[in-house]
């Protein structure tokens, strides 16, 4: 079993994050070998022939695996929900984790139909994170609790960990994020989240600037970004990618909150979400903006702004077929048939 270093301050993530350990080369290494012998044109199944690569040299082992996957949600409310920037209220976070634990949601039927085990987990919900506009989302040693939560979560028998999230507001939190680590203006990456009208949105991207105003003087690298603008679900989203790669669990992250969180670790060290697919772009204008910027491929584009990793579970089965062939099929030599000369 996998034992993590324990964390009490952002920067020993930051240590962390400085020495973190590289895809196994010699797993790489056999299936790179493997796949030219296989019963098919060299790169005919494109990025499935790339993706059984990939699990194999971030699970560690080869053959790769598919047997365990499994689908985390991270709960979390936001002060910042009371400048009015969502169509729910807050109180509707609690209500859907207890429709996620009472099996009713849309990832519990996902993650049933694609054979994926579901983890609920709340923080601290009856304490929102501040509103940002006014201070810090989190003191330093709130969001070192939440990234701490997040690494040792991870379940290092999976095969690979599907990270999602739920929680009023936090699409506010997303647009914040990448506006203070990649610039441009509040606009561009701010949505309709849940289903805001226009003018909500114009206010939502003001909510944004305003809060970058604020914290900016406080803010040196991803990881103050995330403690002066996330929540404590997008933290723990941070520390299970973290977790993900200290434990030879690769990643498949879901939408724009998902991917804005794991963008302050790609902040800090641009190697640091190599373990990391995304299962699909969001219908969020600034998610597809986001992937850009950390050159990230969707794996899928459903127009679906769900959330709860909804988008990262519908990518397990591309990710299972990938492995399967190659794992399963038949090379040329076994098959007898003729390979090109």
């Amino acid at each position: 079993m996998t034992s993590l270093p324990s964390i009490a301050t952002l920067d020993d993530v930051r240590e962390l994050l400085g020495d973190i350990p590289g895809p196994d080369l010699e797993a790489a290494k056999s299936a790179a070998e493997r796949e030219p012998q296989l019963t098919k044109p060299g790169g005919s199944l494109g990025r499935l022939e790339e993706l059984s690569s990939w699990a194999a040299a971030w699970q560690g082992q080869y053959p790769p695996s598919m047997k365990r996957p499994n689908v985390h949600v991270f709960a979390g409310n936001h002060g910042v929900v009371a400048r009015g920037v969502s169509a729910f209220p807050a109180e509707v976070t609690v209500q859907m984790v207890q429709n996620f634990e009472h099996g009713g949601a849309a990832i519990n039927q996902l993650c049933d139909s694609v054979g994926a085990g579901l983890c609920v987990e709340a923080m601290d919900l009856d304490n929102p994170t501040n509103d940002f506009t006014k201070e810090p989302a989190m003191s330093e040693d709130e969001c070192v609790e939440a990234i701490s939560f997040g690494m040792n979560v991870i379940d290092e028998a999976s095969d690979v960990a599907c990270l999602g999230e739920m929680g009023i507001g936090n699409t506010t939190s997303a647009a914040a994020i990448a506006f203070a680590l990649f610039g441009g203006d509040a606009a561009s990456w701010t949505g309709p989240g849940t289903g805001i009208d226009k003018d909500a949105v114009a206010l939502k991207a003001k909510v944004v600037a305003q809060a970058l105003e604020k914290n900016k003087p406080l803010i040196k690298d991803g990881l103050d970004v995330l403690m002066c603008l996330g929540g404590r679900e997008l933290a723990a989203i941070a520390g299970a990618v973290l977790g993900g790669r200290l434990k030879r669990v690769p990643v498949l992250l879901d939408g724009y909150v998902s991917t804005a969180a794991a963008a302050t670790l790609y902040a800090v060290n641009a190697h640091a979400l190599d373990h990391c697919k995304v299962g699909h772009v969001s219908e969020e204008p600034g998610h597809i903006l986001l992937l850009e910027k950390i050159a990230k491929k969707p794996l899928l584009n459903f127009n679906m702004r769900l959330g709860e990793a909804s988008g990262a579970a519908l990518a397990v089965p591309i990710l299972r077929s990938a492995i399967a062939c190659h794992n399963n099929m038949a090379t040329f030599a076994d098959a007898g048939v003729s390979d090109k000369d």
